[in-house]
Parts: C-alpha cells; sequence; structure tokens
C-alpha cells in the first residue's frame, strides 16, 4: 500500500506534490531525475496513484476502487512504457504507446498517466514525437519521465516539464527503514547506509545480497592487512576479488567508507561518527600509522578505480593498481 508516506526522504518533492494536488494544479509533465536507485519508480507510482486516488486530499487513501488498482498493479489508466530493443525506446514505441492512445479517454479515472522509465534512451526522433504531445495534451493527459541522465533528453522537452531532482536520503533515515522495514541488523544497517551513498535502492540491494557477509570479510581481510601484504599476496587478492566481478563497485565503496572511518578517526578521534564501529582498534592503529597524504591517495586510487572498470580497463590490472597504491601509501 504505497503512498507519499512509505516513500524515504525527498520531502520537498512530496510536499511539492501534496500542494498541487490539493490545490488542483497539476502539470502535463515531470521530469524525475536521480541516479538508479534513488527513488524515482517509488516517487512516480505514489504520486500517480494520488493524482488517481477518489479521496482527491493530496495524498492516496489506500481504500478506493483506484487506490486498490494501483496496488495490484491493474489501473488501467496509469501506462509504463515498454520497448522490445534494450538500449533504445523508439519513435514507434512512443507513437503507438503514448501519443496514439491519449487521444483516448480515461477509462475510469480523471487522468491518464504514461511513465517512461530509463528516458534517456529515447532517441532523438522518439524525443521530438513525444514532445508535441507535451505541447499539446489533452486536459487529462500526463507524462512522467525518470532518468538518471538529465543531459540526455532535449532541451525543448526540459523546459517543458517540472524537473525533480532526487538528493541522496540521509544515512540515518536509510538506517532506520533496513532495521524497521527489513530486519536488518543496526550493525549491518548502518554499513550498508554508509555504503549507498544516500542511495535508498542500492542500500536495500546490499542490504539483502546473500553474499553480504562473505564480501565484508574479504572487504576487512584487505584494508586490514593491504600494507603488510607481499606483492605475490596482491596477486592473490585480486584473484579472490575476481569473483565479486559482478558487485566489484560495491567492495569499492565498502574500502572507500573504511578509509573514510580512518580519516575521521584521524582529523577528530571521535568513535561515535564512524561506521565500522566494531573494528575501532584496526581503524585507530592506521589512522596514527597514515598520513594525511596517504590517506587521500588511497581514496583517489579508488575513485580510478572505479572509473577504469567503466571505461572496460583489464579487471586485475585496475585492481592491482589500486591495491598497491593502498599497500604504499
Amino acid at each position: 500500500m504505497s503512498n507519499f508516506k512509505s516513500v524515504i526522504g525527498h520531502e520537498q518533492i512530496i510536499q511539492h506534490m501534496s500542494t498541487a494536488l490539493k490545490n488542483k494544479k497539476i502539470s502535463h509533465a515531470y521530469i524525475f531525475e536521480g541516479p538508479n536507485g534513488c527513488g524515482k519508480n517509488m516517487l512516480a507510482k505514489a504520486f500517480s496513484k494520488a493524482l488517481e486516488c477518489e479521496a482527491g486530499y493530496g495524498d492516496s487513501c489506500n481504500m478506493c476502487r483506484s487506490c486498490h488498482q494501483m496496488d495490484t498493479g491493474n489501473q488501467p489508466d496509469v501506462k509504463w512504457l515498454t520497448h522490445e530493443k534494450p538500449a533504445t525506446i523508439s519513435v514507434d514505441d512512443v507513437r503507438t504507446q503514448i501519443n496514439a492512445d491519449m487521444g483516448i479517454k480515461p477509462y475510469s479515472s480523471k487522468y491518464k498517466i504514461y511513465i517512461v522509465d530509463e528516458a534517456e534512451k529515447m532517441n532523438e526522433q522518439a524525443q521530438n514525437a513525444l514532445l508535441k504531445t507535451i505541447e499539446e495534451p489533452p486536459e487529462y493527459g500526463i507524462i512522467m519521465l525518470l532518468t538518471n541522465n538529465l543531459e540526455a533528453l532535449l532541451p525543448t522537452i526540459l523546459s517543458r516539464c517540472i524537473v525533480f531532482h532526487l538528493k541522496p536520503v540521509d544515512n540515518y533515515k536509510i538506517e532506520e527503514f533496513l532495521e524497521k522495514e527489513y530486519g536488518v541488523p543496526d550493525y549491518k544497517a548502518r554499513i550498508c547506509a554508509a555504503f549507498s551513498q544516500g542511495v535508498v535502492g542500492k542500500a536495500i540491494q546490499m542490504a539483502s545480497s546473500e553474499d553480504f557477509n562473505d564480501l565484508q570479510y574479504h572487504v576487512l581481510n584487505i584494508v586490514k592487512n593491504v600494507h603488510e601484504m607481499d606483492v605475490y599476496e596482491v596477486i592473490e587478492a585480486v584473484k579472490r576479488l575476481s569473483a565479486y566481478k559482478t558487485d566489484i563497485n560495491d567492495v569499492i565503496d565498502m574500502m572507500m567508507v573504511w578509509y573514510r572511518d580512518v580519516l575521521i578517526l584521524k582529523v577528530t578521534k571521535d568513535a561515535n561518527a564512524i561506521v565500522y564501529k566494531d573494528e575501532y582498534r584496526f581503524l585507530m592503529d592506521q589512522a596514527k600509522r597514515s598520513s594525511y597524504e596517504g590517506l587521500n591517495e588511497i581514496i583517489q586510487s579508488l575513485e580510478k578505480a572505479k572509473a577504469r572498470l567503466a571505461a572496460n580497463v583489464n579487471f586485475d590490472v585496475a585492481m592491482e593498481m589500486m591495491l598497491l597504491v593502498m599497500k604504499e601509501s
């Protein structure tokens, strides 16, 4: 039974939506912009549900027919665009699923809502076709575009839409959510929230991972001992990390959290400000032995490793370069 109350964070956006609903000042086009997992889909669903709710008081009532239809995925006037080509939303997709269909009046609700996930995949022809509908929509037509890349959308589309920029959610809110909704232990919720960088979906994914304990074990083994490893041990560590190729960004993010803890202790010595509280002794020891320059080099090497992997640099090479900087710094 999702509504605005079930959304974590994004209070300003929800306030804007609720006010627009109460004042009946609804736009015909919205853009939800933010990284994958930040809550774009959940917000679009909650807003659509509130728009179609028969109670009409600024949020969905969870009791009317439309709300029940939304909860079961059977609301006939809320449609998600689909596309056969994984990397592209074509002009035919837009014309057949939005432009042609919007001319038909709503089946049972006040609005017909069209949600385009991964809107950055629309090619230029598709965007131009959509633009015509955005410029002259019927009174009941609403389009929601969800994207992680605002620059991929044409300026003419941006100028005609209300844009919601989804900001990172506070760690303590994510921790509380994981503990309450998923039953995650507090220490695990703290780590998942920190590594998620404010993206709720990323925190949920990590907390739900069956490999979490193994992943954390290998990560901690490396960050605790890398400075004492011989070169052959570094190579062995790379081989072990290769088992987590598909989750390697998560591995690097967990390492990033560790070294930020080291930096925090070096600057403040405040144990309450760190994520890996159970590892205080190891962290403090590293903080004493590390220089600010060295820690900065390590953090930069972690960022460079992610960039190299994104650029399809050889996995072993990228990992070896990262671990050697961690060892030497």
